[in-house]
């Protein structure tokens, strides 16, 4: 009777672990594959994505490279499956300088072209980006002071159009920069919240197209900085109910 009650015992604990292992099995499945999830968490791509928003990236938009894996391994170079980028879409890409930091931030320029700032105002290939002014924006979550910015719609060459923040037109390091020019294989990635974005204007540089890892797609979270831990109705409170499940554009 005993011999029958451990093979019992034995015979369970080999179907949980059988059953963790698949678990696990299908969710890097489903995170190498298919979609991965991804906190903000930066004021880089105000008013597009706050902080404390958490969205999904689909991996396999743009095919897969070595990125695309947990670790950057297997090592391998290039892409397989691969669908080239649009200009104007949000995607999480690996840091070039150290391939381990992810990043999010919109692409502005695609191969061969040349972008550059002058006086705030965006060029590419010589010419003048269109944005209207839309009115003022102010961020007061996440930041010791409240901050107020310039809003404007941009307007991109085919067409497409998304809002963007400024504080001036006279940030030197990011209004006034030489004329880049995009190397093939690559892409220039800018915030939203232009004046305090590091992207491709400086340490980020170009991006090549196998440091993508996906596009950004919708919301499936996001709360504001009211809520503390040892008070769980708080939790609820600082759910921003408008913002969840909102397709990222």
């Amino acid at each position: 009777m005993q011999n029958v009650e451990e093979d019992k015992k034995q015979e369970s604990l080999g179907e949980t672990l059988m059953t963790v292992f698949y678990a696990i099995l299908i969710a890097v499945t489903i995170r190498t594959f298919l979609f991965e999830p991804y906190k903000i968490p930066s004021g880089s791509m105000y008013p597009t994505l706050e902080v404390g928003d958490f969205l999904f990236v689909s991996k396999y938009t743009y095919g897969y490279s070595r990125h695309s894996f947990p670790f950057s391994f297997p090592k391998f170079s290039g892409r397989i499956w691969s669908d080239l980028p649009k200009r104007g879409d949000i995607v999480v890409f690996k840091f070039p300088k150290d391939n381990k930091t992810d990043y999010i931030k919109r692409i502005i320029g695609l191969p061969g072209e040349t972008v550059q700032m002058k006086e705030g105002r965006l060029y590419i290939n010589d010419k003048l980006i269109e944005r209207k002014p839309v009115g003022r924006y102010v961020i007061s979550e996440y930041t010791p002071f409240v901050q107020d910015f310039a809003e404007y719609t941009e307007t991109l060459p085919e067409g497409q159009t998304h809002r963007i923040i400024e504080h001036s037109d006279s940030v030197d390091t990011v209004d006034n920069t030489p004329k880049f020019v995009i190397p093939e294989g690559h892409y220039f990635m800018m915030g939203d919240n232009r004046d305090n974005s590091n992207d491709s204007r400086k340490d980020v540089g170009m991006v090549p197209f196998e440091n993508i890892e996906g596009k950004a797609r919708f919301l499936f979270y996001s709360h504001d900085d009211t809520a503390v831990w040892y008070n769980p109705i708080s939790w609820i409170g600082a759910i921003r109910w408008e913002r969840l499940f909102n397709k990222i554009k």
